[in-house]
């Protein structure tokens, strides 16, 4: 099952009446198996995404506070062979928060996120997006994103220990692996509002891993890049006081 909720630069804040919202996503997506494989698995997309504290009027332009989510399955060398004698990794849940900027022709977001099951570590990804709308319940976005890791995540994902390359038979060097800038691409993010309460959003993501993650055993006798795409159907909810 794949699970997804960070990246989307939407919504904003002013000052005013408060109203706590947020998205429900339902459909289908396909990634990579694990970080820096070949493979790609084709599965269901369920998203809580774009938690956010909405003050002032709807379409109001300027900053806002988002809520951030993630999911990672889990890493095991018996469901992928070319893995055997690393150490399997438990699937993780992040979760943090955001801060968001919107105006009618540019979004941008920064989000920090804690594996509080799995890697148990700090994560960080930033982005911005030109808008388009050809029309009023129709909008495209498209620009680019940066994703970071704290040395417990590079280490978890990335790293391979001397232990662990003795396991492989010497298939996987011994690597330290660092935080920092891992990831870098660019996503088009495709929205159709059927009403105020229903929608379809998609994205197609690319992404070329960087810095650490790039120099990984693992990413080596993989993939260096990846492409993930999304659609689903979306239903806004929506609290006002």
């Amino acid at each position: 099952m794949l699970l997804a909720g960070a990246g989307s630069a939407q919504s904003l804040a002013t000052f005013g009446d408060i109203s706590p919202q947020f998205t429900l996503r339902a459909g289908v997506a396909a990634e990579p198996e694990y970080f820096g494989s070949e493979d790609y698995r084709l599965g269901p997309d369920l998203g809580f995404s774009n938690f956010r504290l909405r003050l002032g009027q709807p379409d109001a332009a300027g900053f806002g506070i988002a809520g951030s989510f993630r999911y990672i399955p889990g890493r095991s060398s018996d469901d992928f062979p070319e893995l055997a004698g690393l150490d399997d990794v438990d699937q993780a849940i992040e979760l943090g928060f955001g801060i968001r900027y919107v105006t009618p022709s540019v979004e941008a977001f920064a989000d920090l996120r804690y594996g509080v099951t799995g890697h148990e570590s700090l994560v960080g990804e930033v982005g911005a997006d030109a808008v388009f709308r050809p029309s009023d319940r129709f909008t495209l976005r498209l620009g680019p994103r940066v994703f970071l890791g704290s040395d417990d995540y590079a280490d978890t994902y990335f790293g391979v220990s001397a232990a662990e390359s003795v396991a492989s038979g010497g298939d996987f060097a011994a690597f330290d692996a660092e935080g920092g800038a891992l990831s870098a691409g660019v996503e088009l993010g495709m929205t159709y509002e059927i009403n105020d309460d229903w929608g379809i959003d998609s994205a197609v993501t690319y992404n070329q891993f960087i810095g650490s993650a790039a120099d990984s055993p693992i990413v080596q006798q993989g993939s260096e890049d990846s492409l993930s795409v999304r659609v689903g159907v979306t239903r806004n909810i929506s609290f006002g006081f």
